[in-house]
C-alpha cells in the first residue's frame, strides 16, 4: 500500500439525493482526514440500489486506496449496505456475539422488547473486521481487499463521528505511516478573500516549501488555515507559530482568533474577561442577531436581552426612538439605529448594546435606499458608533452579513479593560 493514500468517501442513502438530509458526514471525515494528512480524492453520493452500490464501489477502488461509506446500515428493508458488501466480498453473513449483546444490553436500558429486525444489526459479513460502536446498534466493518482499504459506518452522524475518531483515524495512521502535520488556523473577519491575499502575497511567497497556506472564505471573513508537513526537522509547530506575528502585523484589527474559532465565541470571551453585559435591538435581523450570541455556551453570563423591534411604532415605544429621526431620516438610517442602540442600553440595563436596520429585500427599495442597504450601531457608556452598508445578496444572505458587521462592530469597539493599551 502507498504511503499516502488518496480516499474516497461515499454517502448511501435516497434521501441525500433527494435533498431530504444534508450530508454533513462527508464535510466531517473530510476535515478529520486532513488533519492526519490525508486527501481526499473524491465524494460521492449513491442510491439505495444494490448495483449502483456495486457500481460505485468498483468505481472507488480505481481512484482510491481507502474508501469511507456511511448509511444504509440501518434495520429497515430499504438498508442494503451490509449485504451489498457481503455479496461483494464473497462473504456470508454472520452473527457478531459481542454486537449482538451489546444490542441487547441497549434495549434491556430502556426496557423496550427487541425485535428480530434489531437482532439482525448483528449480522456482519464473515471477512470484515468488526469496528465496535458503543453510541448505537450497528457496528462498523473493516475490509482490505486487493490493496484497497473498506471501511462502512453507520450514517447517523454522532456514531459515524465516534467510530471515525475511536476507530477509523487511528488505524488509518498506523496502517499508512501517515507523517506527522499540523494546522494552524487564523481567523479574520471584514476583509475578502482576494484582498486578503494582495496583504499577505510575500508573506505567502516566503514560506517554506513544506508549508501550504489556504484560503476558506466564509460570510464576512476567511479562515486562514496554515498546513506543515513533516520535513525531518523538529519543532515543526514551533517554527510554524513562530511565522505568525508578521500575519498579525499585516492583517491588524481583521484578525480575531486562532483555532477553530466562531466570531461570537470570541466576542464571548471578550464580555466575559472585560465583565460587560450585552443586549441587542434588532429590526431587519429579526432576532438572529441574539441567536448568534446566545449559540455560545454560557452566554446568559452577559447576554441579557434583546428587543425585535420591526415596526417604527415599538422603535418608539419600546427603544424610544425619536419620532422626528424616523421621519426625518427613516428607520433605515445611522440616526435610528444610533437611537435604538442607546435605547437598548437604557431599557436592556447593559453595559453594551448593537442595533440593526435595514432592507433585506427582495423589495423595499428605493433609489438612494437600494436593497441592501443596512445600518448598524453599537453603543456604550462613552460612544455610539455607527455604520452602513450596501450589499444586495439576497435576503438571507443580507440578513447574515448583517449580523457578522454588527457583531464585529461590536469586537473592534469593546472598551478595553482598566490599565489595558491593546
Amino acid at each position: 500500500m502507498p504511503l499516502l493514500p488518496d480516499v474516497e468517501i461515499m454517502t448511501i442513502g435516497d434521501e441525500l439525493l433527494y435533498g431530504q438530509v444534508i450530508d454533513t458526514n462527508s464535510a466531517f471525515m473530510g476535515q478529520e482526514l486532513g488533519k492526519i494528512g490525508l486527501r481526499v480524492r473524491q465524494i460521492s453520493s449513491v442510491s439505495d440500489r444494490a448495483d449502483e452500490i456495486v457500481a460505485a464501489l468498483d468505481q472507488a477502488r480505481q481512484r482510491a486506496q481507502v474508501v469511507l461509506m456511511t448509511g444504509g446500515l440501518g434495520p429497515t428493508k430499504d438498508d442494503l449496505t451490509k449485504h451489498v458488501l457481503a455479496r461483494y466480498f464473497h462473504s456470508e453473513l454472520v452473527m457478531h456475539q459481542p454486537t449482538l449483546e451489546h444490542v441487547e444490553g441497549i434495549f434491556r436500558r430502556f426496557n423496550r422488547p427487541m425485535l428480530d429486525v434489531n437482532r439482525q444489526q448483528a449480522l456482519v459479513p464473515a471477512k470484515c473486521e468488526v469496528l465496535f460502536n458503543a453510541v448505537g446498534t450497528a457496528p462498523g466493518m473493516w475490509f482490505e481487499d486487493q490493496g484497497t482499504v473498506f471501511v462502512s459506518m453507520p450514517g447517523v452522524p454522532h456514531e459515524m463521528k465516534y467510530l471515525m475518531t475511536e476507530a477509523v483515524l487511528p488505524r488509518l495512521q498506523a496502517l499508512f505511516q501517515v507523517p506527522p502535520i499540523e494546522h494552524i488556523v487564523v481567523q479574520t473577519v471584514g476583509l475578502g478573500e482576494s484582498f486578503l491575499a494582495e496583504q499577505i502575497a510575500d508573506w505567502e511567497a516566503a514560506l517554506p516549501p513544506n508549508f501550504k497556506l489556504a484560503y476558506l472564505p466564509y460570510l464576512g471573513g476567511v479562515r486562514l488555515r496554515l498546513t506543515g508537513n513533516a520535513d525531518g526537522q523538529p519543532d515543526l509547530r514551533q517554527r510554524m507559530e513562530a511565522l505568525l506575528p508578521a500575519l498579525r502585523e499585516r492583517l491588524g484589527e481583521h484578525v480575531f482568533a486562532e483555532g477553530e474559532v466562531k466570531l461570537e465565541d470570541a466576542i464571548g470571551r471578550l464580555l466575559l474577561e472585560r465583565g460587560l453585559t450585552l443586549g441587542t435591538a434588532e429590526s431587519c435581523t429579526g432576532g438572529l442577531l441574539a441567536h448568534r450570541v446566545t449559540s455560545v455556551p454560557g452566554s446568559s453570563a452577559y447576554f441579557m436581552g434583546s428587543v425585535v423591534a420591526y415596526d417604527n411604532r415599538i422603535k418608539q415605544q419600546q427603544l424610544g426612538v425619536k419620532p422626528e429621526t424616523l421621519a426625518t431620516y427613516g428607520a433605515v438610517s445611522e440616526e435610528t439605529v444610533r437611537e435604538m442602540a442607546e435605547g437598548a442600553r437604557r431599557q436592556l440595563g447593559v453595559d453594551v448594546a448593537l442595533a440593526t436596520s435595514g432592507i433585506a429585500g427582495p423589495s423595499g427599495g428605493t433609489p438612494d435606499k437600494p436593497v441592501g442597504t443596512i445600518c448598524i450601531a453599537y453603543a456604550d457608556a462613552q460612544q455610539t458608533v455607527s455604520r452602513r452598508f450596501t450589499f444586495n445578496r439576497g435576503r438571507q444572505l443580507n440578513v447574515e452579513y448583517t449580523v457578522t458587521m454588527a457583531l464585529n462592530l461590536l469586537r473592534l469597539h469593546l472598551p478595553k479593560p482598566a490599565g489595558s493599551t491593546v
